[in-house]
C-alpha cells in the first residue's frame, strides 16, 4: 500500500506540474506525459537468484548445483510499467528540455520488489545537459524489440549522473562528451573473508570520461564510443600489509543499426578493462591477482578485461506482426586469484512473435535462453524461460505546438 500511495502521490504531482507548465505559456512550452502498463508472465524451466525472478541475467544463474533450490518456477510481474514527463520550451538560448521518468523495477536495496525506481532525471539547454540519463558510452538503439526486461548481456547499458556536452548534432552527425559519476565494484576472490581486507576502501579521484561519435544515414547508423576511468583502493587498516592500489580502466564500443528493407539488424562489440560496471550484465570491475609471495603486498588488484558481443534482428513482417531473434555474450578474462566459481562467461539468446492489433498495444510470446560458465571448476548452468507479455502504451501532450 505504501508503494501505491507513493506512486499515486508522484503521479498527482506530475500532473499538477504538467498542467501548470502548459497553462503558463501555451505557445512556447510543450508537456508530454507518456508511459505504459505492462504485464509479464511465464515459466522458468531451471532456477536463478529469486531477487531477479522475472528477468534473465546470466550473472544471476547458479554458481553451483541447486544454489537457488529446485528447478521450475512460474513468475508474473508488472515491474516494467513506466511513467515519464518531458517538457520542451523555446528560449533565447535554444530549446530547454527536461525528462523525469521512473519504472517499478526495484534494484539495489529494493531488488525483487515492485517499487519506484528512477530512470531519468535530466535537463538540457542547447548543447549542455546535466542529470541522470544514458551514458554516451552506450547506444540505446542496440536494444532489440524484445519483451524480456533486462536485455542482452553483451551490450553497454548504463544510466548515470553526468554533465554532458553535445558540440555537434546536425545532418546525421552526433558527438557527445560527458563527465560521469565514478563508481566500481571489486571481487576479493579467494581472499574473501581475510581480516586484512576489512580496512580497504575505494576511492575515485576523477569523474569517468566518456564520449561517442555517431553517423546516421538512410541505411542506418554507426557509432563508436570510448570511456576512461581511474579506480583506486586504499588500505585503511593498522596491520603491516599494504593492500592499496590503482587501475586505469578503459573501453571502446562499436555499434550499428542496418536497415534491411523493413527489418533492422542491431549489432555491436565492446572491449575494455575494468568497465564491467557499464555493461548490461557483467560481474565486478577489479579482480585479485597473486603478487609472487611478497610478504608486505601479497596480492594486487587488476582491472578485469571484458569483451561483449550483441547481434539481433528485428523482423517487421507488417503492421500487425513483428519478430525478434538474436544472441549476446560476455567473456571475462579472470585474474589468477579469483575463486574457481567466479563468473567467466555469460550467454543470452531469445526469439519472439509479437502481435500489434493497435498502434499503442501489443502482446505475444517469447522464448529465452541463458548460460553461465564458471572460472575454473568447469561448472555450467543453463536456463530456458517462456514468457508472455502484454503492453499498453499511452501518451498525452499539453500546450505548445505538435512536433
Amino acid at each position: 500500500m505504501n508503494v501505491i500511495r507513493r506512486g499515486a502521490y508522484i503521479l498527482g504531482v506530475m500532473l499538477v506540474v504538467a498542467g501548470s507548465l502548459a497553462a503558463q505559456d501555451q505557445s512556447s512550452t510543450r508537456v508530454v506525459i507518456s508511459g505504459f502498463a505492462m504485464m509479464d508472465m511465464g515459466y522458468q524451466t531451471k532456477q536463478n537468484d529469486p531477487l531477479w525472478f522475472d528477468v534473465l541475467r546470466p550473472t544471476k544463474l547458479p554458481a553451483f548445483k541447486d544454489e537457488f533450490g529446485a528447478d521450475g518456477h512460474t513468475f508474473a510481474s508488472v515491474r516494467q510499467s513506466r511513467l515519464g514527463v518531458q517538457t520542451f520550451t523555446s528560449t533565447s538560448l535554444g530549446e530547454l528540455f527536461t525528462n523525469f521518468e521512473f519504472d517499478m523495477y526495484g534494484t539495489g536495496a529494493d531488488a525483487g520488489q515492485t517499487t519506484i525506481r528512477l530512470r531519468h532525471a535530466w535537463g538540457q539547454l542547447g548543447k549542455f545537459g546535466a542529470g541522470q540519463s544514458n551514458t554516451p558510452f552506450m547506444d540505446i538503439d542496440l536494444f532489440p524489440n524484445s519483451i524480456e526486461y533486462w536485455g542482452p548481456n553483451g551490450m553497454v547499458f548504463f544510466r548515470n549522473v553526468q554533465l554532458r556536452w553535445t558540440p555537434l548534432d546536425k545532418d546525421g552527425t552526433n558527438i557527445q562528451v560527458a563527465l560521469e559519476r565514478p563508481g566500481g565494484s571489486a571481487d576479493q576472490g579467494i581472499y574473501t573473508g581475510r581480516v586484512e581486507l576489512s580496512g580497504v576502501s575505494g576511492k575515485f579521484p576523477l569523474p569517468d570520461i566518456s564520449m561517442h561519435y555517431r553517423r546516421a544515414t538512410g541505411f542506418g547508423h554507426v557509432q563508436i564510443a570510448g570511456i576512461y576511468r581511474r579506480i583506486e583502493w586504499h588500505d585503511n587498516g593498522g596491520d603491516p600489509l599494504e593492500l592499496g592500489g590503482a587501475a586505469n580502466a578503459w573501453g571502446v564500443n562499436l555499434t550499428t543499426n542496418v536497415k534491411l528493407g523493413p527489418h533492422i539488424l542491431r549489432a555491436g562489440v565492446v572491449y575494455g578493462e575494468g568497465i564491467e560496471n557499464y555493461m548490461n550484465d557483467a560481474p565486478v570491475d577489479i579482480g585479485i591477482k597473486d603478487n609472487g609471495g611478497d610478504p608486505v603486498t601479497p596480492f594486487l588488484g587488476e582491472a578485469l578485461p571484458v569483451v561483449g558481443v550483441t547481434a539481433f534482428i528485428d523482423l517487421n513482417w507488417n503492421e500487425r506482426y513483428t519478430s525478434t531473434i538474436g544472441y549476446s555474450r560476455v567473456q571475462i578474462t579472470n585474474s589468477d586469484a579469483q575463486t574457481p566459481d567466479a563468473f567467466r562467461t555469460g550467454q543470452y539468446a531469445l526469439a519472439n512473435v509479437l502481435v500489434h492489433p493497435l498502434p499503442n498495444f501489443f502482446f505475444g510470446p517469447e522464448i529465452q535462453w541463458g548460460q553461465r560458465d564458471n572460472n575454473k571448476d568447469s561448472f555450467t548452468s543453463n536456463d530456458v524461460r517462456f514468457q508472455f507479455s502484454a503492453k499498453y502504451n499511452f501518451k498525452q501532450q499539453f500546450g505548445g505546438n505538435a512536433p
